[in-house]
């Protein structure tokens, strides 16, 4: 299947589910001779344009990796302006879930996050749970290793409450106590900037999933580099297993 000027692949061969792992930052700032809380303030001006553009194209969820478990390293500063501009992002949401009927969820454990920016994402989540459009996943703290561990905690409560036998786990069961329960697993998993791993993002969920590195950092990224993602995901053959 060859792409055709500026067209997507035909809807059957497109994505359901894309997870993002916005990397490059960073990098881009220290190209430009700025501070690195440019490129993330950069880079969530690209992030709120390609939820744009995933709509348009059709595609169902996007996931987006947005501060990982490990990001509580970096120095301060920098994760104060990244938690600054989740709560710009937080205020401008009315028109994503009343007029577009989108539904908004976070993945990750809120509980090291400043109390008013928990109650930002509780109240967005509750908004907007009952919206059948488009759904956005942001995953802050968190880890995919955490979460399965969270899983695994939340399971193993149950079985000392009685509600369910160990026996009856399985791989459902799992995945119905992730964060993500519910939505399809990813189809498509892309990471520009150039590196290739995925860095603990959604590990159990992308465990078919197809991936796309692009040498391009994120603030970069454009519609033009998701529809080159979505042509390269359209020419795989899945076979999940099978022949």
């Amino acid at each position: 299947m060859e792409q055709q000027g500026n067209t997507l692949p035909p809807r059957e061969f497109m994505p359901k589910h894309v997870g993002i792992i916005m990397d490059g930052n960073g990098r881009w700032a220290q190209k430009q001779g700025l501070p690195r809380s440019a490129g993330h303030k950069k880079g969530a001006e690209v992030f709120e344009q390609i939820v744009k553009d995933c709509r348009e194209m059709g595609i169902e969820v996007v996931t987006a990796y947005a501060f990982s478990t490990e990001n509580w390293k970096r120095p301060k500063a920098e994760v104060d302006a990244i938690m600054e501009l989740l709560r710009s992002y937080l205020k401008r949401l009315d028109k994503f879930h009343r007029e577009e009927n989108g539904r908004l969820r976070f993945l990750g454990d809120k509980t090291p996050l400043a109390p008013d920016l928990r109650q930002l994402m509780e109240k967005v989540e509750a908004d907007s749970a009952d919206n059948t459009g488009m759904e956005v996943n942001i995953a802050v703290n968190y880890g995919g290793r955490a979460e399965l561990v969270r899983a695994a905690q939340l399971l193993a409560q149950k079985v000392s409450n009685g509600e369910l036998s160990a026996k009856d786990i399985t791989e459902q069961t799992v995945a119905d106590h992730l964060y993500t329960c519910g939505q399809p697993d990813p189809d498509l998993i892309i990471r520009p900037s150039g590196e290739e791993r995925l860095s603990n993002f959604l590990v159990w969920q992308s465990a078919y999933a197809e991936f796309v590195f692009m040498d391009v950092l994120w603030p970069d990224f454009n519609r033009e580099h998701l529809a080159q993602a979505c042509w390269e995901y359209a020419r795989r053959n899945r076979r999940f297993g099978g022949v």
